[in-house]
């Protein structure tokens, strides 16, 4: 009789540890009415402090999209890039929002939802200048960063010919490019907002992409409900226009076809 009670005890236990009878994380954001969200604490247009302190950004509309499906209030957790993934796994967030892109290292301790933003290099010129691809760039003179993944995605597949003028930082690609010095600016996407916004008289868009590396939302390991919800947000906002909406807001350009997992 004392065998079977111990078992029956040490059956208890480990049901008591098993996903199964541990809280379900969606049920308790419901039912204590607050969404903790990671948003990056200074990466803009992602997210950065804005007028009157507040943090805004692309990552920060995203979380109070969130919120409000949820019908629960939002609390933003600014927090650097090194700070992501143990805010997720310690429980001081329920989600991370913060410009993170997927990569098998990170998928060992968190997971990760359909991509909900665009993150990549790719080429801007003026929207008078007829470019496609590659081939069309031998036309012109195109400016990069020397030694950036810019510069080895256009050094790998520019045509033969093409005039490429290398710079030693971003300020002086972005420099060259306003100045006229060279027609086209390989840069991030990130990059190119801020000269999209900064300079709206140029007519700068995006021309085509040379590299994805699209941003997803952190997940913790377990809550499969959660990331159930959140990969149906993501699908929602992207057939209902909202994330195309933000994307123009933020990035100056439509939101690209995004991946899903």
């Amino acid at each position: 009789m004392k065998k079977l009670l111990s078992k029956i005890a040490m059956c208890a236990v480990a049901l008591a540890g098993s996903p199964a009878a541990s809280a379900d994380q969606l049920e308790s954001v419901l039912e204590s009415g607050v969404v903790k969200i990671a948003v990056p604490e200074n990466f803009p247009p992602f997210g950065s402090v804005g007028e009157n302190f507040e943090h805004v950004g692309y990552d920060v509309d995203v979380a109070a999209l969130i919120a409000k499906d949820l019908g629960v209030k939002l609390e933003l957790l600014p927090v650097t890039s090194k700070q992501r993934l143990p805010f997720l796994t310690s429980g001081k967030v329920d989600l991370v929002i913060s410009s993170m892109g997927a990569n098998p290292s990170r998928a060992k301790s968190i997971w990760f939802s359909s991509a909900y933003a665009p993150f990549y290099s790719g080429a801007y010129a003026s929207e008078d200048l007829a470019i496609a691809g590659f081939s069309d760039l031998k036309n012109y003179k195109v400016g990069v960063t020397g030694g950036t993944i810019e510069d080895l995605g256009l050094t790998e597949n520019a045509s033969a010919g093409t005039d490429i003028v290398r710079f030693g930082d971003n300020a002086a690609n972005i420099s060259a490019y306003l100045a006229g010095q060279v027609d086209v600016i390989v840069t991030g996407n990130v990059v190119a907002a801020k000269i999209i916004a900064d300079n709206p008289d140029k007519n700068i868009e995006s021309k085509f992409v040379i590299r994805q590396s699209p941003a997803f939302i952190g997940v913790r390991q377990g809550e499969v409900n959660m990331l159930n919800w959140v990969n149906v947000f993501v699908l929602h906002k992207k057939l209902g226009g909202e994330l195309n909406e933000l994307s123009r807001k933020w990035f100056g350009q439509p939101l690209p076809e995004l991946p899903n997992l």
